[in-house]
């Protein structure tokens, strides 16, 4: 099971789920068809597996940035968003798996749809509760405009690659947060 979804992570990855089909997972992971049947389901059980285990590790990244910084939303939100940079603008990365998966399945009721459209509103949700602990005098707008600030890096580090405007996401949440905590 694991050789399967590892080998259909990596796939869907380099090429989109879409345009990946069994007989290649099968192929490259070294298995029969009955054996990824018999593990999920179908391929969509298996895109769903992937998305999963993807936003397991956003939420450890996530988690990760928040207990360096117990107690300070700033720095929270700050190192999340340089640790962001820095993924982002890794020469082999191609954007969020979440973020992909929702482009490449505009149909709502698409089962990998879901599972990022639920992360999404979670991380939505998680930006907008740090605006609060920030004291931000519109909290929804701040978390609003960071999370505009993620999917901005997600998309461009596949259009400019390394060296690209990902890299600077960081710097764009520290002003966004500045700027949303000026007294007016």
């Amino acid at each position: 099971m694991d050789k399967i979804r590892d080998t259909a992570r990596e796939l869907f990855y380099r090429e989109g789920i879409r345009a990946v089909g069994v007989d290649e997972i099968v192929t490259k992971a070294g298995v029969t068809k009955p054996s990824l049947y018999r593990s999920f389901g179908s391929k969509d059980e298996l895109a769903v597996a992937v998305l999963r285990e993807s936003e397991i590790g956003f939420w450890a990244r996530w988690d990760e940035a928040m207990a360096d910084h117990a107690g300070d939303p700033r720095a929270q939100l700050l190192a999340f968003f340089d640790r962001l940079a820095e993924r982002s603008s890794k020469e082999d990365y191609r954007g969020c798996t979440l973020t992909n998966a929702a482009v490449e399945f505009p149909e709502h009721d698409h089962p990998a749809r879901q599972v990022a459209e639920a992360h999404k509103r979670d991380l939505r949700a998680r930006l907008r509760a740090k605006a609060v602990e920030l004291g931000a005098a519109n909290p929804d707008r701040l978390g609003d405009s960071l999370t505009l600030l993620v999917e901005g890096a997600y998309a461009s580090s596949q259009l400019f690659g390394k060296g690209g405007p990902s890299g600077s996401v960081g710097h764009a949440a520290a002003a966004l947060i500045d700027v949303a905590l000026r007294p007016r």
